[in-house]
C-alpha cells in the first residue's frame, strides 16, 4: 500500500450512518487484533456504532476527528479532544489512533498524526497528551515523531484480551 494513495479528512457530528458503521468496523477490528484502545474482546460493531455516534454528536467546536481513506475505505482514524478545564484551552488529548490490520505498516498512523498536528495548530492548542502501551508500535511511532516521554505507570489498563498494559504517557508542544 502507498501511503499517497490514501486522503485524510476532518469528519465532525454531522457525520451520517455509512460513515459511523465504516468506523465502527475500523473499531472492531481494532478490538479484535488485541489494540489496547479502551474496549474489551467482545465489542460489537452495534456497540462501536453507538460510541462513535455518542462521540461524533457530542463533539466541541475544536474537537479533531480525522479519517483516512484508501480504495477500500476508511483504514484509519485519529482524534484530538480539547481539554474540558477552562484554564487549559491551549490542550488537547489525542486519542484512538487506530489503523486497520491491511493498512498496518505502511505510513498510514504516520500521515495521520502528522495531519492531525497540523489541524491541532490550526485550532491553536499548542500542548498535546497522549498515553499507548509501553512495547507497542504506537510508542515507537511517537518516539519517531519527536514526542517527549514523560514516564510509565505499570498496569495501568487492561488489554481487550485481558492482559495488563503498563502504559507510557508522551506529550508534545507544538
Amino acid at each position: 500500500m502507498d501511503t499517497h494513495a490514501i486522503t485524510i479528512e476532518r469528519v465532525g457530528p454531522a457525520a451520517g450512518d455509512d460513515l459511523v458503521n465504516d468506523l465502527a468496523a475500523l473499531l472492531v477490528d481494532a478490538v479484535d487484533s488485541n489494540a489496547g484502545i479502551s474496549f474489551m474482546a467482545g465489542f460489537s460493531v452495534e456497540q462501536a456504532a453507538e460510541w462513535w455516534r455518542k462521540t461524533l454528536r457530542g463533539a466541541s467546536s475544536r474537537t479533531v476527528v480525522l479519517v483516512a481513506r484508501d480504495a477500500d475505505g476508511i483504514v484509519g482514524t485519529v482524534q484530538a479532544q480539547p481539554a474540558w478545564a477552562p484554564n487549559q484551552p491551549h490542550r488537547a488529548d489525542v486519542a484512538k489512533l487506530i489503523v486497520h490490520r491491511r493498512g498496518r505498516g505502511h505510513g498510514i498512523a504516520r500521515a495521520l498524526m502528522r495531519e492531525l498536528e497540523r489541524y491541532a495548530r490550526d485550532e491553536r492548542f499548542t500542548l498535546l497528551l497522549l498515553d499507548t502501551c509501553k512495547g507497542s508500535a504506537a510508542e515507537r511511532l511517537y518516539t519517531s515523531l519527536d514526542w517527549v516521554r514523560v514516564g510509565e505507570v505499570p498496569k495501568f489498563a487492561l488489554n481487550p484480551d485481558g492482559s495488563l498494559c503498563d502504559t507510557v504517557f508522551f506529550y508534545k508542544q507544538l
